[in-house]
């Protein structure tokens, strides 16, 4: 299993955050699912309409189901982690609700399929506790793309 995490601010940036990076994993036609602690579907529906995609890229996009049905959500990923597919899943919410929705996907047969998961935390609530996050992770994803965390002290002071 393969974990990076990342900082939002808002729906909206979080939204700007993971964008690029999911429509890359599209592409290579991986396996994307969001799981929220909140509904996104209004706010990405906003943003996918001021991008320059294709309206099929738009499309594939708003499809990964931006709401927070979670329990659905888990049986297909388990379904397709024991299919071997390679699963892309990105944990938006709270620290309970991620620590949460990752203790349900470890539940489920890794063997078979290829798991990233992608924790991602709201900045205001975790500005305190940010080392101690960080230091769970080898990689931190941004507007720029996903990197390498080679200074954790620095990136703990954001």
């Amino acid at each position: 299993m393969n974990k990076t995490c990342a900082f939002y601010a808002s729906d909206y940036h979080f939204e700007m955050i993971s964008l690029p990076y999911i429509e890359n994993r599209l592409r290579r036609d991986k396996k994307v699912y969001i799981l929220t602690e909140n509904n996104l579907e209004k706010t990405m529906k906003t943003l996918v309409e001021h991008i320059n995609l294709s309206d099929k890229k738009k499309e594939n996009i708003l499809n990964l189901k931006w709401d927070n049905n979670n329990k659905e959500k888990l049986e297909t990923i388990k379904e397709n982690i024991e299919k071997g597919e390679d699963v892309v899943i990105f944990v938006k919410g709270k620290l309970k609700y991620i620590e949460k929705a990752n203790k349900d996907i470890e539940k489920m047969d890794k063997k078979r399929g290829n798991i990233k998961i992608i924790d991602c935390y709201n900045i205001e609530e975790v500005s305190e506790t940010m080392d101690n996050i960080v230091d769970k992770y080898e990689k931190v994803l941004s507007t720029t793309g996903e990197k390498v965390i080679e200074n954790k002290e620095k990136l703990g002071r954001i």
